[in-house]
């Protein structure tokens, strides 16, 4: 499930004491007030990515994406966002996201959001151009790695799961290194229009290596890098996206930007 970078950073404004000579009434004067970077809850990010790669498939080269969602600070979080690419390089594909998602349980290292996206892909040359899938994403931090794992159910035609690992590393006060690893299983997701024939089985992996850094207390620049591979037996090994390239040994990077307000 899409997913968008919030960040929130709050100071305190203060007013302090200053003696004056004994005596003397006391002097008052307010300490420079630092601004504050208040998060209402939204956040807007556009990117470019060499290569839209979706649970494992590659459904278009050069790509240009944007995206805007709002959290509802409520008793249950609630998120609400649209997400929109165009492939520019050779493909075409056009998609729209829209989705929602509820953090359902947060305790200690653990967290759960259930939620549901509605894919919208006019231009795709397969069966289906337009459907809804039903998530559920758990995290989990184990202090020397966090894990991630996901399962998502597109409805009336299959499964995919995924599970992996990041690792954070920070370099400066405004920057880290992002590490992640992580594989993929189909459960005949891919049937509808592929003209995969064995849909079900492993069906990716992947590594990857991202640069967020931190221009303000809002603002987030994210380059990345990555690969997708397909081993031989694996479900996307062989198959052709939109883009009408092969699956397999797939290097890739990009770069994105994230304002929070």
């Amino acid at each position: 499930m899409k997913k968008a970078i919030l960040i929130a950073m709050f100071a305190a404004m203060t007013l302090g004491v200053k003696a004056g000579d004994w005596g003397k009434q006391p002097v008052y004067e307010p300490k420079e007030v630092i601004e504050e970077c208040v998060d209402l809850g939204a956040s807007i990010s556009a990117g470019y990515m060499t290569d839209y790669i979706f649970y494992g498939r590659r459904l278009a080269r050069d790509s240009v994406w944007t995206d805007l969602n709002y959290t509802f600070d409520t008793a249950i979080p609630i998120n609400v966002g649209a997400w929109y690419l165009n492939g520019i390089g050779p493909g075409p594909v056009d998609e729209l996201d829209l989705y929602a998602s509820a953090e359902v349980f947060s305790a200690g290292a653990l967290s759960a959001s259930l939620g549901y996206v509605h894919y919208f892909v006019p231009e795709s040359n397969g069966a289906t151009n337009s459907y809804g899938e039903i998530g559920l994403d758990i995290a989990i931090a184990l202090g020397f790695v966090d894990l991630a794992a996901e399962t998502n159910y597109a409805l009336s035609f299959g499964w995919y799961h995924q599970v992996g690992i990041e690792k954070s590393f920070a370099l400066t006060d405004a920057a880290s290194l992002v590490l992640g690893t992580g594989i993929g299983y189909s459960d005949n997701y891919f049937a509808q229009g592929t003209g995969l024939s064995d849909n079900s089985g492993w069906n990716h992996y992947y590594i990857s290596a991202s640069l967020p850094i931190e221009l303000n207390c809002r603002t987030v620049v994210t380059p990345y890098i990555g690969y997708n591979g397909s081993p031989d037996g694996f479900v996307t090994d062989g198959s052709q996206g939109m883009s009408g390239d092969d699956q397999s040994d797939i290097l890739h990077g990009g770069v994105s930007i994230s304002v929070s307000f």
